[in-house]
């Protein structure tokens, strides 16, 4: 498998079949004289713009302590959690219960909430 072409960028779902988003990185771990094994799969706007330029990657950390984005550390999905990876990646875990919304709660609770007649 070639892990840039087949998995990075790939729509990662839970195991009911919610959206929550998209793979973002790969976690390498690096063993002395073998080769590295993947550890995990990463879903976060940090990863994502840490991949296009550090600097990106560096804002977006600033931006997020800065404006309270709360739970929005890369999310990291043991490869072990993962069931199928194809077109969609399928996750052996509940999006309720992770920080896959963390970006989207902050938009609701900053922007989308302060709408007149918006919903909550």
């Amino acid at each position: 498998m070639n892990l840039a072409r087949d998995l990075l960028d790939n729509q990662v779902t839970d195991r009911q079949g919610r959206k929550m988003g998209k793979v973002d990185g790969i976690v390498l771990v690096l063993r002395r004289g073998r080769p590295p094994r993947v550890a995990a799969i990463e879903l976060s706007l940090v990863s994502l713009l840490n991949r296009v330029s550090p600097r990106l990657g560096a804002f977006a950390r600033w931006f997020e302590r800065r404006f309270g984005v709360h739970d929005a550390s890369p999310l990291r999905i043991p490869i072990e959690k993962l069931q199928s990876i194809g077109v969609d990646v399928t996750a052996d875990v509940d999006a309720n219960r992770t920080s896959a919304y963390a970006w989207d709660k902050w938009m609701s609770r900053v922007f989308i909430g302060r709408i007149p007649g918006g919903c909550e």
